[in-house]
């Protein structure tokens, strides 16, 4: 690895899916995005839901960027490596808008259970539904425009 790169590891519990230098990371945690470079001081910080931005050094695929969505789980920066241990991530490549679309229409129709003894979990979780429904359609539209 170059100077200017750093090892960027993306792990859910059920799969390894990235596992390379990269330049740059534009991390979604869950009071906002945060900005990664070589050098950064160690920090380990909650994920929120949103998309992960990695950018390639030139010597390995031209320089290219990447996107990832993510959902949930811890981001740690130590020693050179950027670990994100995600509850769920997804390539942005290997999002249908057509799924996604679906998805956002099922998220929009929930309601809340009248029986649900906390109304407040209960209200949170369907926010989330439709916050990931959101976002996974973004994504999903913005690698079909790139032409990902």
């Amino acid at each position: 690895m170059s100077d200017r790169t750093f090892r960027c590891r993306v792990v859910t519990p059920a799969e390894s899916l990235l596992d390379e230098p990269v330049e740059y990371a534009n991390v979604p945690l869950w009071d906002g995005l945060m900005g990664f470079q070589h050098g950064r001081a160690p920090i380990v910080a909650k994920l929120g839901i949103g998309e992960l931005k990695l950018h390639f050094p030139a010597s390995t695929h031209g320089g290219a960027d990447r996107s990832f969505f993510i959902d949930s789980g811890f981001v740690q920066m130590s020693d050179g490596e950027l670990i994100i241990l995600a509850e769920h991530a997804q390539a942005a490549e290997t999002i249908a808008e057509s799924d996604a679309q679906k998805e956002l229409d099922e998220a929009e129709r929930l309601q809340p259970d009248p029986d649900a003894p906390d109304r407040g979990f209960e209200a949170d979780r369907i926010r989330r539904a439709r916050e990931r429904a959101r976002v996974r359609l973004r994504i999903a539209r913005h690698s079909r425009a790139k032409g990902i």
